[in-house]
């Protein structure tokens, strides 16, 4: 039985989940309506894993959907011999949107863990508490990113760089903490990983136990906070160990929709 689980986690681990999910923001202006943007996580390059079959199959998802935007929420490598497929499978992705996570900079319990320097990456934007401003449907949408280094040191000040002239306003974090601390209205959508939807997962009668951040508020999926929505990636690759246990990879398009009233 032992080996049968272990098994079935070293499946599980590349079983990839394509989902669309619709996410309804009360700020959305009309023009913006069907926006699609494709949320990606928690690669964990460079381990043996078969969360790296998770990833080339969630690369090759959005190349093939062509969203209009891609973000990519961090901890994109564990160890540096990831960084050759890293930088081929974000020139497959285009521009995407980039921030970095904890493991990214080897600051975790993870002993497979190595830092990289992930300064340059000419086929994405990397965010590092910065933002930007692009043209979408005529109107202007702002994407910012946290570092994660400010954030664990408790530093980082999304609000600073909100772009009050924006007609939608996107924040990228490693971290999901990081919407319980925005005032309010500051963006109307966060993106952010680290969870893996708790990696390893033991169902019970009423609930479900999760071994990867057990205390978590908030593991995977939409969650809102006043008129700000948080989705919070299950990511595709693993740590500790190379297994998922009822957490599946998942590369997720999100549609956003205006609040009916």
């Amino acid at each position: 039985m032992a080996a049968a689980g272990l098994g079935y986690g070293w499946f599980e681990a590349g079983w990839l989940r394509t989902r669309v999910r619709e996410l309804e923001l009360p700020r959305l202006p009309a023009e913006l309506d069907g926006l699609r943007i494709a949320h990606l996580s928690d690669f964990h390059l460079g381990v043996p894993s078969r969360g790296r079959v998770a990833v080339e199959r969630a690369v090759d998802w959005v190349a093939e959907r062509e969203p209009e935007l891609v973000c990519i929420t961090g901890d994109l490598l564990s160890r540096r011999r990831g960084e050759p497929l890293l930088r081929r499978l974000l020139e497959r992705l285009g521009s995407a949107f980039v921030v970095l996570g904890n493991h990214d900079y080897a600051q975790s319990r993870d002993p497979f863990s190595q830092p990289v320097d992930l300064h340059d990456l000419p086929h994405a934007h990397l965010l590092s508490n910065s933002a930007e401003t692009l043209e979408l449907r005529g109107r202007r949408v702002q994407v910012a990113g946290v570092d994660p280094r400010s954030y664990a040191a408790r530093q980082a000040r999304a609000e600073r760089h909100v772009d009050e002239a924006a007609d939608l306003r996107i924040l990228l974090c490693h971290f999901p903490g990081i919407a319980r601390k925005l005032p309010e209205g500051a963006y109307d959508l966060v993106l952010a990983g680290h969870m893996h939807a708790g990696q390893i997962v033991l169902p019970y009668p009423g609930g479900r136990l999760l071994l990867a951040h057990p205390g978590a508020r908030e593991s995977a999926g939409p969650y809102r906070y006043g008129s700000t929505v948080l989705h919070v990636s299950p990511g595709l690759g693993t740590t500790f160990v190379p297994f998922r246990l009822f957490a599946r990879p998942e590369v997720t398009e999100l549609v956003l929709r205006p609040v009916v009233a």
